[in-house]
C-alpha cells in the first residue's frame, strides 16, 4: 500500500546505520513479540506473511518511524489479533496501563472495523509456484513499470513506478502478495528481476554508474 513504510528511493531519513555483532534481540520484550507471531498463527489471526506485512504497513505513521523493528511487529500483530476477534483493543489498553504504560504514548495498532477475511493457508510451503503459462517477457526485454496508487498491499515500490528498465532474470511463478495479503487467493505470477539505471530513477544527480535491481511481478510490467 502507499504509506510512510515505503522508504525506497527517498531522501531525508539519514544514513542506514549498521550495528556490528548485532544481537538477535536487543531486549527481552523483542523476543516476546517474536513469540507472539507464532501465537497469532495458532489463534488463526495470521495466515500468511503477506497478510502480516500489510498489517504492519497499517500501523500509525509516527509509530512506524519511532517504534523500531519489533515495535512495528507488535503493532501489526495487535491489528491482526483485534481484527480476528481474539482480543479487544480495550482489553489490550487496560492491560498495558496495569503494566505501567503511559496513556500519552502513541498506540501503533489501527485495526480495521471491517478487515479482509484471510481464511486459507497455502497448500505448498514457501512462495514458489511453477506455472503452466509461459512468461510474457524474456531476459533483455525493455519494460516500463505501471504507475498506480493502491490502498492495498503491493510489492511495487513508489519510486520505480512509471520507470523504464530491462529484464535481467526470470524466476518462474511466485505467490502474488497483492492478492494473498487480502485473502483473494495466491494467484501466482511470473517474477522477474528488472534493472533500472540511477538516472532513470533519480535523474542526472544520481550517482554515476548506479544500477538498481528489483524483483517485480508480471502484472507490474508492460513492454516499452
Amino acid at each position: 500500500m502507499d504509506g510512510i513504510h515505503d522508504f525506497g528511493g527517498k531522501q531525508g531519513f539519514g544514513r542506514v546505520l549498521r550495528e556490528d555483532d548485532e544481537p538477535v534481540f536487543h531486549g527481552r520484550w523483542e523476543a516476546k513479540v517474536f513469540a507472539l507471531l507464532g501465537a497469532a498463527r495458532s489463534a488463526g489471526a495470521l495466515m500468511n506473511t503477506d497478510q502480516f506485512r500489510h498489517a504492519v504497513e497499517r500501523i500509525d505513521p509516527v509509530a512506524y518511524l519511532s517504534h523500531g523493528y519489533y515495535g512495528r511487529w507488535l503493532g501489526g500483530v495487535e491489528n491482526l489479533l483485534v481484527e480476528a476477534g481474539v482480543l479487544k483493543t480495550e482489553e489490550i489498553a487496560a492491560r498495558a496501563l496495569e503494566l505501567g504504560a503511559n496513556p500519552a504514548w502513541t498506540v501503533a495498532a489501527r485495526p480495521f472495523a471491517e478487515p479482509d477475511v484471510v481464511d486459507y493457508e497455502g497448500e505448498i510451503s514457501g512462495s514458489i509456484r511453477p506455472l503452466v503459462t509461459k512468461p510474457v517477457f524474456r531476459t533483455g526485454d525493455r519494460v516500463r513499470t505501471r504507475s498506480f496508487g493502491t490502498a492495498g498491499h503491493t510489492r511495487l515500490p513508489a519510486y520505480v513506478r512509471g520507470r523504464e528498465g530491462s529484464i535481467t532474470a526470470w524466476h518462474d511463478g511466485w505467490v502474488l502478495p497483492d492478492s494473498n495479503a487480502h485473502g483473494r487467493g495466491e494467484n501466482p505470477e511470473h517474477l522477474y528481476t528488472v534493472v533500472f539505471s540511477g538516472t532513470e530513477l533519480w535523474g542526472v544527480e544520481s550517482e554515476p554508474g548506479l544500477a538498481v535491481h528489483i524483483d517485480l511481478f508480471e502484472s507490474y510490467l508492460q513492454k516499452t
